[in-house]
């Protein structure tokens, strides 16, 4: 894996169903298209960066979290936005029948943002193509070369459905929709934090939990699916404030990954949106370098939000959703910044910038995860040297005492090396070998994961070593 050629996003993808991490949606079925399940391996290595951006943020007085329900009153998406503006452009290749992202076609091209323009202006632009000697002859189908495509057209990304309806199907009478964010949850609770939890501006509410989207084209492993994780952070400021918080927030969530993620800072760039969204005042993207991409891609975004979403909500619900400062003895909407990142892309970036194969002295190759031991999904593993039993008992002890406070594993099958594999494998940053000096002076054998050095410890300081 160590030349670019032999490190791609099919060599994540093998692995990550080999070592038990993700698989397809459905195998036995034949697959479902951009859904994945996280087996056990991935919903642990999953379950721990939610947590490092858990804690590090519900942590503070400032921040209060919030787990709120998938399905909300369809007016919500209607006051949002979303129900009237939450679509990309669509073309369709006439010849094979694909469907093709706008803006997959036209960034090629020089054209950046076409999926953040609307449909007019999208197909005034493609006519512009057409018309252009130099340029209509590009516009062409990524999938099988033709230049028979259509006109662009919206294509609806929140999914439908008929929660309580007695039929199967859809009016505009009984329709729903699943979220296509969390951070309308957030919104919707905003006046609840105010009046029962006492908050006061600044204040943040962060979550995390289920969106679905149905997008166009959804490819890239987990980089982009239909259904995902997302880690949305809300936080409330008075007007005058918005620029020094956005400024706050940006330099933080950096940080957070290099700090808590363990991930280098030359691997990620800060890129401005170059056309905003409707509610945006300003817009960046926290880029990472997927060597299985070869290129940058986001992991999270950074938004000033301006009042849009209190004042939309405050406006279609009826109540009030103004703040009341004592301090200022002034009332005023807040404004938002937000911070919004998808988990299973973060799992794909530390999948990513951990795998590693590595040329052994003895010429041999192993498989390795490096990733912060707090981030592994075994904190470390228990190998009893052979399958004598006074070694598997002692073994089984050491586990049961670990596992109060750690993902532990334990394996009694195959050789002491085939077992040290396994674990580098799947990132495990010590392994704890019982032989038969442990039975006689207490002592262990730990290897560590990254330079694979062996060293004695007494049994009674293994959680300071671990």
């Amino acid at each position: 894996m160590s030349a670019k050629s032999e490190f791609n996003l099919k060599t994540i993808v093998s692995y990550a169903k080999r070592a038990g991490f993700i698989y397809q949606s459905s195998a036995i079925y034949g697959g479902f298209p951009a859904v994945y399940d996280f087996a056990h391996y991935g919903a642990l290595l999953r379950n721990n960066i939610h947590k490092a951006w858990w804690e590090d943020l519900v942590k503070r007085q400032d921040v209060y979290g919030l787990d709120s329900a998938i399905f909300t009153h369809p007016t919500v998406w209607k006051a949002s936005g979303h129900v009237d503006s939450f679509a990309d452009p669509e073309i369709d290749c006439r010849t094979c029948k694909a469907r093709i992202r706008v803006d997959h076609l036209l960034e090629p091209l020089g054209y950046p943002d076409a999926d953040r323009m609307d449909i007019k202006d999208v197909n005034k632009l493609l006519q512009e193509i057409r018309d252009n000697p130099e340029q209509a002859g590009k516009l062409k189908c990524p999938h099988c070369g033709s230049t028979d495509l259509t006109d662009a057209k919206r294509f609806e990304l929140l999914v439908k459905s008929n929660l309580g309806s007695p039929t199967s199907e859809l009016s505009e009478d009984n329709v729903t929709y699943l979220r296509g964010e969390t951070c309308q949850g957030i919104y919707l609770n905003y006046k609840n934090y105010v009046q029962n939890l006492r908050a006061q501006v600044p204040f943040g509410i962060a979550q995390v939990g289920k969106a679905f989207r149905n997008e166009i084209v959804a490819r890239q492993f987990i980089f982009r699916t239909r259904e995902f994780m997302q880690m949305e952070f809300q936080y409330f400021i008075h007007p005058d404030d918005t620029d020094k918080y956005y400024d706050y927030w940006k330099s933080e969530r950096v940080k957070w990954y290099t700090e808590k993620l363990g991930l280098p800072e030359d691997k990620f760039k800060l890129k401005p949106h170059t056309k905003l969204a409707h509610y945006a005042k300003k817009a960046e993207d926290i880029t990472f370098y997927f060597r299985s991409l070869d290129r940058f891609e986001e992991v999270e975004g950074i938004h000033q939000r301006g009042d849009w979403d209190l004042s939309q909500h405050q406006k279609f619900s009826g109540e009030k959703l103004d703040f009341y400062d004592q301090a200022r003895n002034e009332r005023f909407v807040p404004h938002i910044i937000e911070t919004a990142s998808g988990l299973n892309r973060l799992v794909l970036a530390v999948l990513d910038h951990g795998l590693h194969e590595e040329v052994l002295e003895d010429g041999s190759t192993r498989t390795v995860l490096k990733l912060k031991k707090e981030l592994a999904p075994m904190r470390t593993a228990v190998l009893p040297l052979t399958k004598d039993e006074k070694l598997i008992k002692l073994a089984e002890d050491i586990h049961k005492d670990l596992s109060q406070d750690y993902f532990v594993e334990f394996d009694k099958s195959g050789s002491i090396g085939k077992r040290y594999r396994r674990q580098d494998e799947i990132g495990t940053p010590s392994c704890i070998t019982i032989d038969f000096d442990s039975l006689d002076d207490r002592t262990v054998t730990i290897r560590d994961r990254d330079s694979m050095k062996q060293k004695r410890v007494k049994i009674d300081r293994l959680r300071e070593e671990i």
